[in-house]
């Protein structure tokens, strides 16, 4: 083994008695958690229904596992061409990434739509939450193993040791840290959305930062792709890289839309109420109780 490599030598499993629980799993919970309550503070600030919120993430939720789903069946068709009921069984395989941020946009939209909310508000205000889940989510997956890329001889390859369960083949083996290549893309791509909304570029309630972000955050992904394990199917890109370029033009196509018409007056982010002042500003007038 290298000797510049990083080796990760821990218990991957969180053990309360008779409860165990992966770490990845609580760090997942806890990324889900802050990306909730940020975006209900971007809601907040916006005067949108905090109730409303609960409902659109809620919606969120099976267009992210079906869009995830059909993305790993396609991943994997050799695999569920054999075993078809597989494609059901939650307990089998994994979800696609780039078709559960592409599902789960849609599927959210469908709901803030039927609830009678500003869809493009909701799109504008998830912008910023969204890429903070990917990036978070994919770091938690350092604390199993999970994306572990290609082989690699580099001074910043990572590898486990210790019984695990690990959630990669041969975790042993240096290997690039493709889920941290992933967690970086995203990282930056919510710090240039931030730094874009603080010079007021996205003022409007048309969506476009998130689609934007997603674009960008897709098609550095599809590059972080090539140190995947993942086999090639379509010249040096293997299914899960031509899903995300797929999503990134479609998500940087759909920009156009709300760039070239007007938004709408439901559309529009309503303005927070402003803070009443005290009645009394003095209190040695205020009368008694």
């Amino acid at each position: 083994m290298p000797i510049a490599v990083i080796v990760l030598d821990f218990d991957p499993v969180l053990r309360l008695g008779d409860v165990t629980i992966r770490w990845q799993t609580v760090a997942l919970a806890a990324t889900i958690f802050a990306a909730l309550c940020l975006a209900a503070g971007v809601a907040r600030r916006s005067a949108m229904r905090p109730d409303d919120l609960l409902f659109v993430v809620v919606g969120i939720v099976p267009g992210a596992v079906i869009g995830g789903r059909i993305g790993a069946t396609l991943a994997h068709a050799d695999f569920y061409q054999r075993s078809l009921g597989s494609v059901l069984d939650p307990g089998q395989g994994t979800l696609s990434l780039s078709l559960a941020v592409a599902g789960g946009t849609l599927s959210g939209a469908i709901v803030a739509r039927l609830l009678g909310t500003p869809v493009r508000a909701w799109l504008h205000i998830a912008a910023m939450p969204v890429l903070f889940g990917i990036a978070f989510g994919k770091l938690a997956m350092v604390l199993s193993a999970a994306g572990q890329g290609v082989p690699s001889e580099l001074t910043w390859a990572t590898a486990y040791l210790g019984p695990g369960p690990w959630s990669s083949l041969a975790p042993e083996i240096p290997s690039h840290p493709s889920q941290v290549y992933e967690a970086i893309v995203a990282l930056a791509v919510l710090a240039l959305i931030a730094i874009v909304f603080s010079f007021g570029v996205f003022r409007e309630p048309t969506g476009r930062a998130l689609l934007v972000g997603i674009a960008i955050w897709a098609f550095g992904r599809v590059i972080v792709g090539t140190v995947w394990r993942d086999a090639d199917v379509i010249g040096p890109f293997g299914v899960e890289q031509v899903l995300t370029l797929a999503v990134g033009i479609v998500f940087l196509a759909l920009t156009l839309v709300p760039a070239v018409l007007p938004v709408p007056a439901d559309q529009m982010l309503p303005q927070a109420p402003r803070q009443a002042g005290p009645e009394w500003p003095d209190p040695s007038t205020r009368p008694r109780f």
